[in-house]
Order: structure tokens, then C-alpha cells, then sequence
């Protein structure tokens, strides 16, 4: 976590940054939606080092999806030129104001899929928060700006790594893993998949999945759990309001410890937890 980053909640978000010993002060306006975001100390403090650490702070960077324009915010210290694009009218606004004052950043209210791409980018940031991209909207927003990219061009985050655990869950449904929600961990966790951004990533994901018990159990469920990689040196995740584990249902069965369990597990990136499928094989 960056030591150099401190957020400070007021009625307005206010958040604080160093650079090179000066102190610069933003007060951000949100929605109350972002307002949650901007809480999240660990996700900021990761994206912020990310920024910082990328060894090119000239040309162009596109931040798709800025919503109230905290990273935006942060790129303006290091690139000549900033395009904020955020789909959501009032999130929009908000943005806009938040960074009124900076020359080298435009927030545009537009959908990417439907925004007129003139420039090729140096940076692209485009955060993805939700787990294993499951019920992520930026996915295909991703794939299609990737083209607006220069080819030694780089993305923020770099690509996600997806673990699995075996679990006996209380739940029968599709759930994440937040305060209140109980369960038993009969697995150590299993990396099934690295995604990385700058491929293009195909939607519906299926995979063969084997597991080893680590002690005696009743098994009815798995836990998906995604660390985001920030660059070669950052991972991040799961925080608050990145990536929170999620906790998928499996048909009831009895399973002793040091046994190898295969599961299939079958979901469609952007659309939802419903389209998750698990079963054995």
C-alpha cells in the first residue's frame, strides 16, 4: 500500500497526495456509489503507485470509465494529455467538475463503444472490479479501445489471476464473500486462470478444474477469488470495492482429505453472475 496517499473522509471526499515533497489538495465530488470507491484506501493506493511508477509520463492516456476522476486526477501529474471518458450523465458532471481546473484533462460524457477515437494512446487505464471479470461491463469496452493503443503501448491494470478453493457454504446460491457471510475452506487455493489485457480476451471462459482436498469435508461450493495486477511489481485485491470474492454453489457430496476433486467451471465475462455454471467431471 502507498505510504505516500491518505484519504480523508469529509462531506466531500479530499483526497491527499506528495509529489517530489509538495503537498496538492482535491476535494472530489461523487455520487454516493463512488463516494464508497474513493473510501477504499488500498484500492487507491495501488492504482496511484501504478501511475506513478509507469516509465513513460508524456503523450496521451485514455481513462475509460473515469467516474468521479480520481485516477484521472492522478495521471495528470505525469501525462500531457488526458481523455476521461465515463458513460453515466451525472457521474459525468461530476468528473468534469472535480477537474475543471486541469488544461490536460477532457471528460467526455460517451459510451466507448461509440466514442470517435482520433488519437492513439501511450496509457490506457481501465479498472476492473468485479471477479474474475464475471459481471464486469468494462470487458468489452476493453477489447474494443485496445485498438487505440499504441503497440508498445501499455494498460492499467496489466490483467487479472484467478484462484479457486473447494467450500462448504451456508448459501445455495450465487454470493459474494463479504461481513455476515459464513464458510468452510476444505482447499488450499488453486490458480485456474491469468488474464492479461493486452490479449484479447475471448467472453465465455470454460475449464477443467482439478482440486485437491486438504482435510474431510462436506463439499457444496467453490470460492473464486482475483488479484489484479497492477503492473510487473503491484498486485492488489481482493479490497473493499476491488474484486470481492465470490462464493458459487456446487451439487452436495462428502469428500476426504488429500482427494482430487474436478470440477468444469463455465462463465461469460460481462454478463453476470448468471451465466456461471459449475459441475464434476
Amino acid at each position: 500500500m502507498a505510504k505516500n496517499l491518505v484519504i480523508l473522509n469529509t462531506l466531500m471526499d479530499t483526497v491527499i497526495i506528495t509529489k517530489s515533497h509538495y503537498f496538492f489538495f482535491m476535494k472530489f465530488k461523487t455520487t454516493p456509489y463512488h463516494h464508497d470507491l474513493l473510501k477504499d484506501k488500498e484500492r487507491l493506493s495501488c492504482f496511484f503507485e501504478a501511475i506513478k511508477d509507469y516509465d513513460s509520463k508524456t503523450g496521451l492516456a485514455y481513462d475509460l470509465g473515469c467516474g468521479s476522476g480520481i485516477l484521472s486526477y492522478f495521471l495528470s501529474f505525469y501525462f500531457d494529455e488526458i481523455i476521461s471518458l465515463e458513460v453515466d450523465f451525472k457521474t459525468a458532471n461530476c468528473a468534469k467538475e472535480n477537474l475543471s481546473n486541469f488544461s490536460n484533462v477532457d471528460v467526455i460524457n460517451s459510451d466507448v463503444l461509440k466514442y470517435d477515437f482520433s488519437k492513439k494512446a501511450d496509457l490506457i487505464v481501465c479498472e476492473m472490479m468485479d471477479t474474475a471479470l464475471i459481471d464486469e461491463e468494462q470487458v468489452p469496452v476493453l477489447n474494443f479501445a485496445k485498438q487505440f493503443l499504441k503497440d508498445d503501448g501499455h494498460i492499467i491494470p496489466m490483467g487479472v489471476i484467478n484462484t479457486v478453493e473447494l467450500v462448504t457454504l451456508e448459501r445455495d446460491y450465487v454470493h459474494w464473500d463479504e461481513d455476515g457471510v459464513k464458510y468452510d475452506v476444505l482447499s488450499d487455493a488453486v490458480v485456474y486462470s491469468k488474464i492479461n489485457f493486452l490479449d484479447n480476451l475471448n467472453l465465455n471462459f470454460e475449464k477443467d478444474i482439478t482440486i485437491q482436498a486438504k482435510k474431510d469435508g462436506f463439499l457444496n461450493g467453490l470460492k473464486i477469488t482475483t488479484f489484479t495486477k497492477l503492473n510487473d511489481n503491484i498486485i492488489c485485491g481482493p479490497t473493499p470495492m476491488l474484486n470481492p470474492p465470490l462464493l458459487v454453489p456446487l451439487d452436495e457430496r462428502s469428500i476426504k482429505r488429500n482427494s482430487f476433486i474436478n470440477v468444469k467451471l463455465k462463465y461469460s465475462m460481462g454478463k453476470g453472475i448468471e451465466s456461471i455454471k459449475t459441475e464434476y467431471i
